[in-house]
């Protein structure tokens, strides 16, 4: 009987070293944020201004150059695994024909949360149209560990 605990006991172990082992991470937030021509997305520092920026910059889409896609992430536990952001937007482009266009990029391992942007501007961004739905995943080689989408991607 004490035989059969300890095999048990040094399977659990085993496990769980195993587990500890495998990569972690999770996406936190994401902001999209309109960016003006001269490449701002607001006018001061502050948070409020920023806010009420975005929704000017949404009425007057004639200023809008470009957007940005800020993702903030963090993968405490990733080793030696190669770590990616993937951005998946859906919109609709100047002709009213739906689009779709994948955005990666490689990301170095942080044990604290990093941003990362993504912007989308130039003529892919006018050729892209409006955003309408979003998703973002966080990859460890072929892995995915997190993701966070739009409330309008799973529709």
């Amino acid at each position: 009987m004490r035989r059969f605990l300890m095999i048990l006991l040094l399977l659990g172990s085993l496990s769980a070293a195993a587990a500890a082992d495998a990569a972690t991470g999770s996406v936190i937030k994401m902001l999209p944020l309109f960016l003006d021509l001269k490449g701002h997305d607001a006018q001061s520092p502050s948070l409020f201004d920023r806010d009420a920026y975005q929704v000017y910059l949404r009425a007057h889409t004639n200023e809008v150059s470009a957007i940005r896609f800020d993702v903030l992430w963090r993968a405490p536990k990733a080793g030696d695994a190669q770590l990616k952001l993937r951005l998946e937007l859906r919109g609709i482009g100047p002709d009213n024909r739906p689009r779709q266009t994948t955005l990666e990029q490689a990301v170095t391992p942080h044990f604290f949360r990093h941003w990362t942007s993504f912007p989308l501007a130039g003529d892919d961004y006018k050729k892209f149209g409006e955003v309408v739905a979003w998703r973002v995943t966080l990859w460890a080689d072929d892995q995915m560990l997190d993701e966070q989408d739009s409330f309008l991607w799973r529709t």
